[in-house]
């Protein structure tokens, strides 16, 4: 999760998160060097005290900074292109579970069971127990399988919401009469934690999203207790 005064992204739990950090990396070496190359002539131009007459008026100049962004875009459009279709790509989930946003909470509907859903709001700061989390903590968490491809499909209910969880690499709106839909697989167990991404109202800033990620076997345990209690 996201500590104080950090200023990179949060650590992956996902295979695209990864990627995206991988993308994040390339990409700003690409800019740092720009920059460098750039301040270079800057003062280069501005201490020499030499001068070139054809500095107006060179076709080997003219085609230098037109061939050159050209590559550089090229390196930067490939393996942005190579991520954005690997987020979009879903193929034979092994879970399926519907997120509806409300305001001002969250509830969740796992649509492979019969009658597996709930409600997911967040603890008050006076409810919190020790070592939890204000604003971020939640009375029920989405619980998912490690290592299996969980699918997400997004609505809301009344407003624009938006849910994100920066760990998987996820944001996704939550658009009233419309179905989004998204998939990410946990490479690690643990607890993530997202919030509302839309400005959605008064409580915007209190609707918490977390996602626990557990083996399979906890999972099974999990959902047959959740739906002895309903």
């Amino acid at each position: 999760m996201a500590h104080p005064s950090q200023l990179g992204f949060q650590d992956a739990a996902s295979p695209v998160m990864e990627e995206l950090l991988h993308f994040h990396d390339h990409t700003l070496m690409i800019v740092f060097l720009i920059s460098t190359l750039v301040l270079y002539i800057i003062v280069a131009m501005v201490t020499t005290k030499l001068t070139d007459k054809l500095i107006l008026d060179s076709q080997v100049i003219e085609i230098i900074w037109t061939l050159l962004p050209a590559m550089i875009l090229i390196l930067i459009a490939l393996p942005s292109l190579r991520i954005l279709y690997l987020m979009d790509e879903i193929n034979d989930p092994h879970l399926t579970i519907k997120a509806m946003g409300h305001q001002w909470y969250w509830s969740y509907e796992y649509t492979d069971y019969e009658d597996l859903g709930f409600d997911s709001y967040m603890i008050p700061t006076q409810d919190l127990a020790p070592g939890q989390f204000r604003l971020l903590e939640t009375d029920h968490r989405m619980v998912v399988p490690l290592n299996s491809p969980t699918r997400i499909l997004i609505s809301a209910d009344d407003v624009l919401h938006s849910w994100a969880v920066p760990s998987l690499g996820i944001k996704m709106d939550a658009v009233p009469g419309r179905l989004n839909q998204t998939a990410f697989i946990t490479s690690r167990p643990g607890v993530f934690f997202g919030q509302c991404s839309e400005i959605c109202g008064a409580n915007h800033s209190f609707m918490p999203i977390v996602v626990e990620a557990v083996p399979l076997e906890h999972f099974e345990n999990w959902s047959s207790m959740m739906l002895q209690d309903t």
